[in-house]
Parts: structure tokens; C-alpha cells; sequence
């Protein structure tokens, strides 16, 4: 059976661009992975993306998470609530064009629908910025989040590209 799915590229070229989502409570923790650890990325990548149809990487061999999560162009950040695990984002610096991928992004279920989301991407977005990249990107489909098209938006990026695919 062939789904249609629509997929946008957004960006924003500019930390003053941004325009931040609300900090929750101190409770709310945001660190990068460090040291690096593939099974914190495999676990967000298959549990947040499986509602979403995210299957790219779920033939990975043990060998290629080390590989990707061990890049020194990849930083994955984790998101908690005192101790439980909330959302994670990956970012994928391009120095061949100087700017910053949002590769995954994405809050845990039973977290979603909290105006979390808001709040994670602003600060994907302000790490992205301290790397002094030109511009921030992500891409988003009609399979992801029902409010992610909206959260990327609200938060001041612009589409810059519109695509239709037959999965």
C-alpha cells in the first residue's frame, strides 16, 4: 500500500530569529550525551519513532549507531524530568556549508501534548547557534507529531521547501 506524505524543510537563519518556547520547571534538565552512548540515541530513535514511521535506522548495526553517535559532527542531547528520560535531539554540523542539521528530534509519549516541545526546540536551536552556523535546518512530515509543522513555525523558522512522497 503506497502512503502520500508530505515533507517540509524549514530553517532560520538567525538566533534572533527565535522565538523561545517557555521554560518548564527547574525539574526539567537539558545535557548533552557525554561520554556518548549509541543505546540512549537507539532508544529515542525506536520508541519516539514508532508512531512516526521513523525505520531508517532500525536494520543499524551495533557498529554503525558507535560510528554515527561517535562523529565529531554529531551532538545528541538528552532530556529529563528529575531522573525519567522526556525527549532527546540530535544536531549534524555541515561545515561544508556551515550550519546545523536537526537530524531527530522528538519527546517521549507519555511527556507529549505538556508544551514540552516548545521549550526543546528553542534550545536545539540556541546550541545549534553557539557552533556559529549560518543557518539551522530540519525537515518534518505529515507522519510526524500533529503540532511539529506548528512548533517548528511558532518557534520562528520559515519553510523553505515542500515536497510530496509516495512511501
Amino acid at each position: 500500500m503506497t502512503e502520500v506524505v508530505k515533507r517540509n524543510y524549514l530553517e532560520i537563519n538567525s538566533l534572533q530569529d527565535l522565538i523561545e518556547g517557555n521554560k518548564p520547571s527547574k525539574d526539567y534538565t537539558l545535557s548533552l550525551i557525554n561520554p556518548i552512548n549509541f543505546q540512549l540515541n537507539k532508544f529515542f530513535y525506536k520508541n519516539i519513532g514508532k508512531k512516526h514511521k521513523w525505520v531508517d535506522r532500525l536494520t543499524w548495526s551495533e557498529e554503525k549507531w558507535i560510528n554515527y553517535v561517535s562523529s565529531k559532527n554529531v551532538n545528541s542531547f538528552v532530556f529529563k524530568y528529575k531522573d525519567d528520560l522526556v525527549g532527546f535531539f540530535e544536531l549534524i554540523f555541515h561545515p561544508e556549508n556551515n550550519e546545523i542539521e536537526i537530524a531527530y528530534f522528538g519527546i517521549l509519549e507519555e511527556y507529549q501534548n505538556k508544551k514540552l516541545g516548545s521549550f526543546l526546540l528553542s534550545e536545539a536551536i540556541k546550541k545549534s547557534f553557539t557552533k556559529n552556523a549560518k543557518r539551522v535546518w530540519v525537515h518534518t512530515c505529515s507522519l510526524d507529531h500533529k503540532n511539529a509543522l506548528n512548533n517548528y513555525i511558532s518557534r520562528g523558522m520559515k519553510i523553505f521547501k515542500t515536497e510530496i512522497l509516495n512511501i
